[in-house]
């Protein structure tokens, strides 16, 4: 396979209105929005690179035969993951526990035990050496945002991370297990990848695999515009995963919505074309298109909601940050003109704090920082963080006014 090739999964421009899911050629514009920074997660160290940084659009496209939703406007050449992408929750005591007990199923489930373990997009490595060190397994990961030093020691020694994209050209790593989490909404070329991964798999048909994408139909029912962004080009609902899977060789054997619904996790294995019998995909075309129906306006309706909202408590002199510093808050910013009622943000990762929002140039505080500034309003980017920052700021001794988006 030859560089281009290669570039090409992750790289190729969907500005054809065909599906690059199933290629279909019946593809509507649903959705667009101008102007939004390209990063989400950059580290950004000054104020004014921040207000500077590099812009692109967004113009959503829905694929009315398979229910796949993509950005038609996708530009990859405008991005750049490395080390100073910083999109690590391992900071979370939630999103710990929600790991650790994916993990632990897994493991049981399918038996993951003195196993080989291949990760696409493993991050920073926090899940694979957590399955590696729980499981007694080995493992390989690729991400070029990898940073190594951070986690266990003992179970870094379990595993080895490739800084690179994924591809064919790395066919020749097989597993017993591949995983593949909140990556494959980053890659324009959907089929590619996932036809890439059956390609490497060849005829070991005991193969897991196990895929996490974010749930489009919960952002398209709940009008969840903080969850549309730049660096998310590729949307799946349960229905469009699973035909994807279904199209290119492999037989689904689960799937399922976890994280308060945030979540599509989907668990399959090398199989026949075809949709499997066990597949569980579900029919979800109808209420799908009737949700890409009304989302504009009521994107429109909510806009307003939270701008005016937000303007009287600024003018009631009450001071307002927002809490997480992720992709959520650079879209929820950017969606109200850059936010200019909100002075901080707040996020628990050290590794963020110090940094500056993306486009907007609000400055990211630890939780510490509020003891002096005293907040009034605090609005809370993910709503299944609520409880666990309601018990921050206790500890803090504030009682602001908590809103969770």
């Amino acid at each position: 396979m030859n560089s281009s090739d290669t570039e090409d999964i992750y790289t190729k421009k969907s500005i054809e209105l065909y599906c690059p899911s199933c290629a279909s050629s019946a593809v509507r514009i649903f959705h667009e929005v101008e102007n939004v920074p390209v990063h989400s997660v950059l580290n950004i160290p000054t104020k004014k690179k921040a207000l500077n940084f590099q812009r692109g659009h967004i113009r959503l496209g829905f694929c009315q035969d398979c229910g796949f939703v993509f950005n038609t406007a996708f530009d990859p050449s405008l991005l750049t993951y490395s080390p100073d992408c910083e999109e690590s929750q391992g900071y979370s005591p939630t999103f710990n526990t929600f790991a650790r007990k994916l993990a632990e199923d897994l493991i049981e489930k399918y038996h993951l035990k003195h196993k080989k373990i291949l990760e696409i997009g493993c991050g920073k490595g926090e899940f694979l050496k957590l399955i590696c060190k729980l499981g007694d397994n080995r493992g390989i990961g690729f991400d070029p945002a990898y940073v190594g030093g951070r986690g266990s020691e003992a179970s870094g020694k379990r595993v080895t991370v490739i800084k690179d994209y994924y591809s064919e050209r790395y066919g020749e790593f097989t597993a017993d297990a591949v995983l593949c989490r909140m990556t494959l909404e980053h890659i324009p070329g959907t089929a590619r990848l996932v036809r890439a991964v059956r390609n490497a798999i060849g005829d070991n048909a005991n193969t897991l695999v196990f895929f996490q994408v974010p749930d489009v139909t919960r952002i398209l029912k709940n009008c969840a515009f903080e969850d549309v962004y730049y660096e998310h080009c590729s949307y799946f609902s349960p229905g469009s995963l699973a035909r994807l899977f279904s199209r290119n060789g492999f037989d689904v054997l689960d799937i399922w919505e976890d994280y308060d619904g945030q979540y599509i996790m989907l668990e399959a294995k090398p199989g026949r074309e075809g949709i499997s019998e066990n597949s569980n995909v579900v029919d979800d075309l109808k209420a799908l298109t009737s949700h890409v129906d009304t989302y504009q306006k009521r994107f429109k309706d909510k806009i307003s909601r939270w701008s005016s909202l937000l303007d009287d408590y600024h003018a009631q002199g009450r001071k307002i940050v927002l809490w997480g510093s992720g992709s959520k808050a650079v879209a929820f910013l950017r969606a109200l003109k850059g936010g200019p009622q909100v002075e901080y943000v707040v996020d628990i990762n050290p590794h963020r704090q110090g940094t500056y929002m993306a486009g907007t140039g609000q400055f990211v505080v630890s939780p510490d920082y509020l003891k002096g500034y005293q907040p009034d309003v605090v609005v809370i980017m993910n709503s299944i963080y609520l409880k666990e920052i309601r018990y921050n700021l206790e500890k803090l001794e504030l009682a602001p006014t908590v809103m969770a988006l």
